[in-house]
């Protein structure tokens, strides 16, 4: 691993991506220091007060939890550039100025420590020429960083060198924002905009040039560019409003100022004017979101969509052609043949557009990327795309797309007369059929297929992201298999990246990983496999997805056939095998990842230790389907409620209890890894990871550590709850709330049978009672509440249309 600490970062310029980036840096516990400018009238850091105030505010919340906003150091540059001599990092983050940045670095230099890395986050400005204002000193030392909007949720980060970065630089910089960060890096040449914003715009152009010549509004081209075509949900207009209007049009000035006749040479240069359509839209200050009105305009619950003709809002909402969708499900080779040979508008202009990115990433390789896989990259982690461009040409079958796009071109249908580079027909990537292979992915520029980087860091991941063709090895066969079924693996990293299989993984393979029955027997198995020869067992899986929960679709048959008694024997199966994970002999890890909700949730919570990706979405849901947690969640929240008191000077449960019983009344789920911590759900010494892909690594090792000091599982001990007297208090304030008109009167019901399972039932204050104990309250709840009409309203609500009913 790079000995590259970084113990401290300033970034300097408290826009909307310096105080994101900052806020993402606190999140991750990285101290940093936000500078601006000396505010001319109140308090000198005036306007990093104002910039960390609206971080509190801002949706998506760029930070973990809002208080966290308090532990980002403020800073101006006429009181504070002594504090930079403390800062290994310093990202530059004002506006996209190069007289600005560059008068900046003039001011800054004299006080950037020795081994202090120095990154302007830039979306397109040439770095080599930023570098210039640098003392030849610091140069080696000065690189581009490019963060995406919003910086905590995209994963794309570009690094650009120059002539005279140290190429040590670079590598610890890749280092640290890989691990530290979370981030997917590709290092991008010095050319106008880089990778993801040069092909991402001009795809965003060439869509606006194809919707005008085939006619189509731009909520249908929305419907056709989303979700359908593999790419982010917002589709390229709505995309453009999000983005912001402005920002848009500064990114393709960009192009404009430096791409052309008499500039660097492009031969789609033709494409970067401002469209018309968009030219109107900024002159008339309709910028997008920001102002309520863009390529949109909401109107109450409205989305009126621009006609651009009239320039006036006309109501949206308008979908595809159904027989397009078909067609957009069908195999890569036959969706694009298809899409090409058909008649109709819709079918032709994805065609075009396809067409277009293909032939602009082939032309410009060479020029702004080290390989094929730095675009396709680029696309996916920048852009939302599944695929990027090379990747759908080649699983498509890359000779015939290729010679249906020279067709294309041939014919003038094409937005550019370049023909395609000489290496897409022949040699080595013509006879592999793509750009990506298992030896590496295609570079133009040195004219060979190259691996990914092999740097330290990239150890910690066993399975990270790849691209099509690689066949890079994947989790769901790699390894040793002890045990396999349709529901559950069972398996160790025998022999990936030379680790040892000394720690069993459980891997869910249910849809949505939902805990059914068969889950509920191959945990057990796990535990039984991990106690006899292993040192721990790791709850994992490879997706955005821990665990939804318990499966309710396969419950339900057997409520049907046998009433509510069949599935209370699942529950207490359920419940069993909780408290099995709970005292295993070897530590249990959860390595948690996006959802876990409802038995998800209780899974993780009856682990010895949790292992949390940031992105880690963690709560007890069952409210929403009328149910009340029964798989432990309940009998844990007063477990905790008791212990914390216990480590208190006050030793009143009902305080400690009362967040637990809130979080899950009101189905309450933490917005991320640190406000699920809040909540109660991960503890202080469980671990949160930047990075998705370093989560397997991190809690094998975690179970290997607790193993190697001696682990033993809890002891089985009572505590004592709050009783009748809190019940009476809780049941209270669930009162008022039902007869203020705030809840329902089944949510009054539900919420009586959390209470009641949480303080203990109807028994004395501080009276001692076990797990078994209330895990019984607890299924008795979840049965009685299975009978009833409401719940089961509820439940069939849920899954039908996905939305919790509310009755």
């Amino acid at each position: 691993m790079s000995r590259f600490q970084v113990k401290k970062v300033a970034v300097l310029g408290a826009g909307v991506m310096g105080a994101q980036i900052a806020a993402h840096l606190v999140n991750l516990k990285i101290p940093v220091v936000l500078f601006d400018l000396p505010a001319k009238e109140g308090p000198k850091n005036g306007i990093v007060i104002k910039a960390i105030e609206g971080l509190k505010k801002l949706k998506p919340a760029p930070l973990g939890v809002p208080e966290d906003a308090a532990l980002i150091q403020q800073a101006n540059y006429e009181e504070h550039m002594d504090v930079l001599k403390e800062c290994d990092l310093i990202i530059e983050a004002i506006a996209e100025r190069m007289d600005w940045k560059t008068d900046l670095y003039h001011k800054i230099a004299p006080f950037i420590a020795d081994n202090a890395i120095v990154a302007s986050n830039t979306s397109g400005l040439s770095i080599t020429k930023l570098s210039e204002a640098l003392p030849e000193a610091i140069k080696p030392r000065f690189c581009g960083i490019h963060f995406f909007n919003p910086p905590r949720y995209m994963t794309l980060v570009e690094l650009i060198n120059t002539p005279t970065t140290e190429p040590r630089v670079l590598d610890d910089l890749e280092a640290f924002v890989t691990s530290g960060l979370g981030k997917g890096v590709i290092r991008a040449h010095d050319t106008p905009n880089f990778i993801a914003n040069r092909v991402g715009i001009a795809s965003m152009l060439a869509t606006i040039k194809e919707a005008e010549t085939f006619g189509l509004s731009y909520d249908v081209v929305d419907d056709l560019t989303g979700k359908k075509l593999g790419r982010a949900s917002s589709g390229t207009f709505r995309t453009a409003d999000v983005v912001g209007l402005d920002t848009m049009a500064h990114v393709i000035k960009t192009l404009q100022d430096n791409l052309g006749p008499g500039k660097t040479e492009d031969p789609f240069s033709d494409i970067y004017g401002t469209p018309p359509v968009l030219a109107k839209l900024l002159e008339s200050k309709s910028l997008g979101q920001k102002t309520g009105a863009g390529f949109y305009k909401k109107v109450g619950r409205d989305i009126l969509r621009l006609d651009p003709e009239s320039m006036d809002y006309v109501p949206g909402g308008a979908k595809a052609n159904e027989v397009v969708g078909r067609m957009l499900k069908k195999p890569a080779g036959e969706r694009l043949k298809l899409l090409r040979e058909a008649e109709g508008a819709e079918p032709r202009f994805l065609w075009a557009i396809l067409r277009d990115q293909f032939h602009y990433a082939a032309v410009h390789l060479e020029s702004i990327a080290e390989t094929a896989r730095d675009i396709d990259f680029a696309m996916r982690w920048g852009f939302g795309a599944k695929q990027g461009p090379f990747e759908l040409w080649q699983q498509a079958g890359w000779l015939q797309v290729a010679n249906w796009i020279k067709e294309d071109i041939d014919a003038g249908k094409a937005l550019s007369m370049a023909p395609l580079p000489d290496w897409v027909f022949k040699g080595p990537v013509a006879d592999a059929g793509g750009v990506h292979t298992p030896e590496g992915s295609w570079s133009a520029s040195a004219k060979k297929f190259v691996p990914k980087r092999q740097l330290a860091v990239y150890q910690r991941q066993f399975f990270p992201e790849d691209v099509l063709g690689s066949k890079a090895p994947s989790f769901t066969t790699a390894g040793t298999t002890l045990h396999e079924d349709d529901a559950i693996r069972l398996w160790t990293l025998d022999g990936v990246n030379g680790e040892a299989g000394d720690v069993v993984i459980a891997s869910i393979k249910t849809k949505m990983h939902a805990i059914s029955p068969d889950v509920v027997e191959g945990l057990a198995m796990a535990v039984d496999l991990a106690e006899a020869s292993y040192k721990g067992l790791v709850i994992w899986s490879n997706d955005e997805m821990f665990s939804a929960g318990a499966d309710l679709q396969a419950m339900l048959p057997a409520f049907m056939m046998a009433g509510v008694s069949a599935v209370e024997g699942a529950e207490a199966e359920m419940q069993r095998v909780m408290l099995k994970l709970r005292y295993s002999a070897v530590p249990v890890v959860s390595a948690v990842r996006g959802l876990a909700l409802g038995g998800g949730c209780e899974m993780a919570v009856y682990s010895a230790k949790r292992v949390a990706a940031m992105e880690s979405y963690i709560g007890l849901v069952e409210v929403g389907v009328g149910l009340v947690p029964g798989a432990g969640g309940l009998t844990y929240i007063a477990r905790r409620a008791a212990e914390n008191a216990a480590t208190s000077t006050n030793k009143d449960i009902l305080p400690f209890l009362t967040e637990g019983f809130t979080a899950a009344a009101m189905a309450k789920v933490g917005t991320s890894a640190i406000e699920s911590r809040k909540i109660g759900y991960l503890l202080d010494s469980d671990v949160i990871v930047p990075n998705k892909d370093e989560l397997l690594f991190v809690a094998v090792n975690e179970a290997r550590a607790l193993f190697n000091s001696g682990y033993r599982a809890p002891h089985k001990r009572p505590f004592p709850v709050v009783g009748r007297n809190g019940l009476a208090t809780i049941t209270g304030q669930l009162v008022n709330m039902r007869d203020g008109g705030f809840i329902s009167a089944h949510d009054f019901n539900i919420g009586r049978l959390i209470a009641s399972v949480v303080c203990g039932g109807d028994v004395d204050a501080g009276t001692l009672v076990n797990e078994e104990y209330l895990m019984t309250l607890e299924r008795k709840a979840f049965c009685s509440l299975l009978e009833h009409p409401k719940t089961q309203e509820r439940i069939m609500g849920m899954m039908s249309t996905g939305k919790p009913v509310r009755n």
